[in-house]
């Protein structure tokens, strides 16, 4: 069932907690839960009995893209370990940033993260990344890039002064392309704003995986579907 919360029992004054009983009580075995507050996944794990998978929440984490990107470099490249990934763009608002930074440092990747000051988060270095203010420095001998998508919603906000200006100071094309080593795996989360964060001809290109990314998305979130409602064993063979 897909349960929206403009189409729910929210927009009367439900409570999350509430809203998250009544999907319990319906005999559900699993939630896959995307919510605009970080932590909420959190929340409803400590209060439901069945099964919550993080689907995003908030600005905090989206684990299993984090997961289909570390699937697609292994793919790719063999090996994280050693790896310098290098993800651009808005690093304040993105879930994904977070969870790639977690899931790459712990299997031994170097980290670096570029954006505009305005959009990189305060303390990132705490995290273990290299933390750059100019794209061109970042890339310089790049085995990974992580190119995020620019939130259009947040320009209102005045954090950078126009898509022409962040596309000419930070967006990736064939020419910054070059900065990074020549067998260097490009890929983005989606969706994609052509011509701002990334060139046509670099998200088509021989080095881009963005398509490759759908496909194991596909893969891992049924895995991962698998192994906990199985908890781990073989349908096939347990039957």
């Amino acid at each position: 069932m897909n349960i929206s919360t403009s189409t729910s029992s929210v927009v009367k004054g439900e409570s999350l907690r509430d809203t998250l009983l009544t999907i319990e009580a319906m005999g559900t075995d699993l939630v896959i839960m995307r919510h605009e507050a970080e932590g909420s996944s959190h929340f409803a794990a400590k209060i439901l009995k069945p099964v919550v998978i993080n689907a995003g929440d908030g600005a905090h984490e989206h684990p299993t893209q984090g997961l289909l990107d570390m699937f697609t470099v292994l793919q790719y490249k063999g090996k994280i370990a050693g790896l310098k990934v290098v993800i651009i763009g808005d690093i304040m608002h993105s879930r994904v940033a977070r969870s790639n930074i977690w899931g790459m440092k712990k299997l031994g990747a170097d980290v670096h993260v570029a954006g505009p000051a305005t959009l990189l988060a305060r303390g990132m270095e705490e995290m273990g990344v290299t933390v750059h203010s100019s794209v061109e420095e970042a890339l310089e001998g790049a085995d990974v890039l992580n190119i995020l998508r620019i939130q259009r919603e947040r320009q209102s906000k005045g954090l950078f002064p126009s898509a022409r200006e962040y596309a000419r100071l930070f967006g990736i094309n064939a020419a910054r392309l070059k900065l990074a080593k020549p067998e260097a795996l490009v890929m983005h989360p989606g969706p994609m704003n052509r011509g701002l964060e990334i060139a046509c001809d670099v998200a088509y290109g021989d080095q881009s995986a963005i398509q490759e990314q759908v496909k194991n998305g596909l893969a891992i979130r049924m895995a991962i579907l698998f192994l906990v409602l199985m908890g781990g064993e073989n349908v096939e063979t347990s039957a």
